[in-house]
C-alpha cells in the first residue's frame, strides 16, 4: 500500500467484470495467452488467474448457495453505527485511514489489502454493524454489487458469518500496516505503541478486539495463540482504554 500509488500493480478489471462488460473466461484466456507468448511470467499469471477464477468465481457461486438471510449474520454481536467521518469519508483518526478513504472518495475504488486490512480491519476492531458496513461498501465502490460485497464484507472482512468464508477474523495491529505500506510515515501514532498518547489505534484496537470477543473466538484453534497473548498483557486495561479513544 503506497500513499502516492492507489492502483499499484492491480488490473482494475473488477469494474468491467462486475458490470458485465467482460467475461471472466475471456480475461483468464488472455492472461494464459500472455504467459504462453512469453510476455508475462508464470508466477504473475498464476496469481492473477487464481484471483479471477479461484476467488471471484468462488464468491459468485457462494452467493447463490448461501441462505437468503446470510447478509444478516452478526456472529460477533457488533452493533455500533458507522461514525459520520467514515460514512462521509472525511478526516479520520489515522493516516492509513485518511489515505484509503481519500482513494475511495476520489476514485470509487481501493485494492483488496486496503479493503480488508485497513477499512475492514478498522470496522471489525470497533465493532461496527456488519450490515451497515456492507451497505456502505456497496454504495461507495464502483464494483460494489451485492454478490461481491456480501461474502467479502459479511464473511471475509467482518467474520459475521462465524467462519463460513474465512476460518478466522482478519485483523492486525499497526505493525502489519507499517510493514505493508508507507502510511505510517508522518502519522502521529506509533505502530509499536499500544498505550499512551502515541498509541496506534490499530495496535490498541487489535488487542481490544480480542479481549472483547474472547468468548466468541475461544473455540477457534487459529485464534488460540493470539488470545493467549492477549491474556498475558499486563497493560491490557490501559490498552483497551487507548483503543476506546477512537470509538
Amino acid at each position: 500500500m503506497l500513499a502516492g500509488d492507489p492502483w499499484m500493480a492491480h488490473s482494475l478489471l473488477s469494474v468491467p467484470l462486475n458490470l458485465g462488460l467482460l467475461d471472466s473466461q475471456e480475461v483468464i484466456a488472455a492472461a494464459e495467452s500472455a504467459f504462453r507468448e512469453g510476455s508475462a511470467p508464470l508466477n504473475a499469471v498464476e496469481g492473477f488467474i487464481r484471483q479471477v477464477l479461484g476467488w471471484r468465481e468462488y464468491m459468485w457461486h457462494l452467493y447463490w448457495w448461501l441462505p437468503a438471510d446470510y447478509a444478516d449474520g452478526n456472529h460477533l454481536d457488533a452493533h455500533k453505527p458507522l461514525p459520520r467521518w467514515f460514512e462521509q469519508m472525511e478526516s479520520s483518526p489515522a493516516r492509513c485511514l485518511d489515505v484509503t478513504l481519500r482513494d475511495v472518495r476520489d476514485t470509487g475504488w481501493a485494492h483488496h489489502i486496503q479493503r480488508l486490512m485497513v477499512l475492514g480491519s478498522w470496522a471489525l476492531q470497533r465493532g461496527y454493524d456488519p450490515a451497515q458496513l456492507n451497505a456502505w461498501f456497496r454504495r461507495v465502490f464502483v464494483d460494489g454489487f451485492d454478490w461481491v460485497m456480501v461474502g467479502n464484507v459479511i464473511g471475509m472482512s467482518q467474520y459475521a458469518d462465524g467462519g463460513i468464508v474465512a476460518t478466522k477474523p482478519y485483523t492486525s495491529g499497526g505493525a502489519y500496516i507499517k510493514k505493508m505500506s508507507d502510511y505510517c510515515t508522518g502519522c502521529r501514532f506509533r505502530p509499536d505503541h499500544r498505550t499512551g498518547d502515541e498509541a496506534c489505534p490499530f495496535t490498541a484496537g487489535y488487542w481490544d478486539f480480542l479481549a472483547r470477543n474472547d468468548q466468541a473466538l475461544r473455540g477457534n484453534h487459529r485464534m488460540a495463540r493470539p488470545l493467549a497473548g492477549m491474556r498475558r498483557l499486563a497493560d491490557l486495561p490501559e490498552t483497551r482504554a487507548a483503543s476506546a479513544r477512537f470509538e
